[in-house]
């Protein structure tokens, strides 16, 4: 049996188990309770982006931000275009679209815009990256966020040359072969010189590059908005999330999708852009080599390096114990930890540090009910961000089977379903490591590393990368539910820990608000104001509860003001006692826990209807104004106020979803 042979009969092995291991999981009962949040948590296997930049320093010119081009120093070039030099000189059509093998990027500069009009910036970005303030006045600027300027000199053939990366994916399950970056293309790395966070500079909607396939590489105003507005307004939110740093109309591009559109261009920015996807494409062409190069980079170039990954969890690990949740660090590179049947080596560890970042990042979005709409493996990030957005949306009502994607008939990945999904994703991450993994303390051997398995040795490796994947899933599952447990505790202004809560507080009012139709995100803020002293006695809950129905009264199949107003009072009454178990029962308690439930329940977030208000404004109405006045807001959720000066427009986009408007769903057209 030859060595590719028994490479892919390995992976077709570890296939077949993982997908046993997902189905067990997700047939799995819930331990503890049926409502749909034990529901919602129980189907998971059993298995930040980095900002604030330091308000003394005053930012650099964009000349004098560092910039470097580790990813493509590091990486294999395409075959066909191995230098800038090649890519340059060749006619644009003889790059692609077509197949790209061997390599993880294809230089490829962007197709410049006549007559471009920079419409937003958005000024935490321009901090974060190290920009001083003014910057976006520049020509300098605006020609590099429009794709008209590069920091490649081709009379020298020095500097730093643009390129997209290759990738492929599983998309709503299936195989779907090379994909890449259709439509994005990496002008260079900049370095805060401040924090020294290193961010990988991207325009989306640039043009064509060899991963274009059948389409035109360009984005339309109407998604280019959407994705200006949310990236920000999540990062705000404390998800972890790829930013935005600018959007930009591109006035003689028109862009045919359901119709003739407005072309535009985002300036975006991430430290890495690597997805699960990138890790698909070499597993399925049986890539051994660049797989682990890959990994490697990831590793040394993406994280803090190898030492930076979490040790082994002990066997007697709790899923709550602290080991669990914030295991120890700085294992050495080359230390295999654990008995020679499941021991891990520093691929194993890598594979679990992505793992937890994704359940932390997840964790958040159903906390935030941010539903991504296409969570597929190329939308999913090897560093736990919030990543490429189409037909996103917020929850309105709280509907756990919501999804925002008109094309997702099956609902795979509506909002109950993004950790299972997020998981499945993991999975096809293990299948790709499971050679690396599976190694175990053999991962260093000459004749592994040049020759791969041999057949004496398979069994041992697959048997070894079984165990570590379920345990992946078992601490992909616990990292989840602490940090899903963490996050609604604070919503609901609690600050000690009581094993009751998850039942008898967070599934209740959640099973609450689906019934009676509520909105999720008013329910929580609206709480935060709620005094100790209105839940007294029955008469003052039922009348506290009416605050939160919609304007139009109560809503939902079978429900009534009575019913649900005595629905919603028994449950206040269950979280004022534990609100005056950690804040007291005075005026001074209830003060300081508004502040802090204020923190974390924002009173503005861009909600579907807002951003279709929006995009309407901007594209028929000819406005621009509107695009920073929700930006601003998007900036600072918490705010009561801010200064868009327009207080009736803010109170509005703050206020009850019109209710034809709720619930909105668009297509992954963009």
């Amino acid at each position: 049996m030859s060595h590719d042979t028994l490479y892919k009969s390995i992976q077709i092995l570890l296939l077949s188990f993982i997908s046993y291991m997902l189905l067990r999981a997700l047939l799995q009962r819930p331990l503890s309770s049926s409502s749909p949040l034990a529901r919602m948590t129980a189907q998971y296997s059993n298995a930040a982006n980095g900002s604030s930049n330091g308000a003394s320093f005053a930012g650099v010119s964009l000349q004098d931000l560092p910039k470097s081009d580790t990813f493509t120093s590091n990486l294999p070039p395409d075959p066909e275009f191995p230098t800038p030099s090649a890519s340059h000189n060749a006619p644009r059509q003889d790059l692609g679209p077509r197949m790209v093998k061997g390599a993880l990027y294809t230089y490829v500069r962007p197709e410049e815009t006549s007559e471009p009009e920079l419409l937003g910036v958005s000024p935490a970005a321009m901090r974060d990256i190290g920009l001083q303030a003014g910057e976006e006045n520049t020509p300098d600027f605006r020609a590099l966020v429009a794709g008209n300027k590069t920091y490649w000199d081709p009379s020298t053939e020095k500097g730093i040359y643009p390129w997209a990366q290759c990738y492929g994916g599983y998309q709503f399950g299936s195989w779907a072969g090379q994909l890449g970056d259709g439509r994005a293309i990496s002008l260079f790395e900049s370095t805060n010189p401040s924090t020294k966070i290193r961010y990988e500079i991207q325009l989306k909607g640039a043009g064509k590059t060899p991963y274009s396939r059948f389409a035109d590489g360009k984005a339309v105003l109407r998604s280019s908005i959407r994705e200006f507005i949310v990236s920000e307004a999540l990062n705000a939110l404390h998800i972890p999330s790829t930013r935005a740093l600018s959007l930009t109309l591109a006035q003689n591009s028109k862009v045919r999708r359901e119709r003739m559109e407005p072309g535009a261009i985002v300036a975006r920015f991430a430290q890495s852009w690597l997805r699960i996807g990138t890790f698909d494409i070499l597993r399925a062409r049986g890539d051994r080599k660049n797989l682990r190069k890959l990994a490697t980079y990831v590793a040394e170039n993406v994280y803090p390096g190898w030492t930076s990954f979490p040790s082994i969890l002990p066997e007697s690990a709790s899923a709550t114990s602290s080991f669990t949740i914030d295991p120890p660090r700085n294992v050495p590179f080359d230390k295999t930890e654990g008995e020679s049947s499941g021991e891990e080596n520093r691929f194993a560890r890598l594979y679990r540090e992505i793992a937890r970042r994704n359940a932390k990042t997840v964790a958040y979005w159903q906390a935030y009910a941010f539903t991504n709409g296409v969570l597929n493996t190329d939308n999913t990030s090897l560093l736990g961000l919030s990543l490429d957005f189409g037909p996103f949306a917020f929850l309105d009502n709280f509907d756990p089977s919501y999804t925002p994607n008109h094309d997702d008939h099956a609902l795979r990945y509506s909002y109950r379903n993004q950790p299972s999904i997020i998981w499945w994703n993991l999975l096809r991450l293990g299948e790709s490591f499971g050679e690396l993994i599976g190694a175990g303390s053999r991962v260093d051997e000459d004749q592994f590393v040049k020759e791969g398995v041999t057949k004496a040795f398979a069994p041992e490796l697959i048997k070894r990368a079984e165990t570590i994947i379920e345990r992946v899933g078992e601490e992909y599952r616990a990292v989840f539910q602490a940090e899903y447990t963490r996050l609604m505790r604070k919503r609901f202004g609690l600050t000690s820990e009581n094993a009751k809560d998850f039942d008898e507080l967070f599934s209740e009012a959640l099973d609450t608000m689906e019934a009676l139709e509520l909105d999720f995100n008013h329910f929580f803020r609206r709480l935060s104001t709620v005094k100790v002293k209105d839940l007294e006695n029955e008469e003052g809950r039922q009348w506290v509860a009416g605050r939160f129905f919609h304007a139009e009264g109560v809503t939902g199949f079978g429900n009534n003001e009575k019913g649900a107003k005595k629905r919603i009072a028994k449950w206040l009454e269950k979280w004022g006692t534990r609100v005056q178990e950690d804040w007291g029962n005075d005026d001074e308690g209830d003060g300081k826990r508004e502040v802090e439930m204020k923190k974390v329940n924002p009173k503005f977030i861009p909600r579907s209807w807002v951003l279709d208000e929006l995009i309407q404004r901007v594209e028929h109405g000819g406005e621009r104004e509107v695009i920073g006045q929700v930006m601003e807001m998007a900036l600072n959720p918490f705010e009561d106020g801010w200064k868009t000066g327009d207080r009736k427009q803010e109170e509005r986009w703050c206020g009850d979803v019109p209710r034809g408007n709720r619930q909105m769903m668009c297509s992954c057209s963009s």
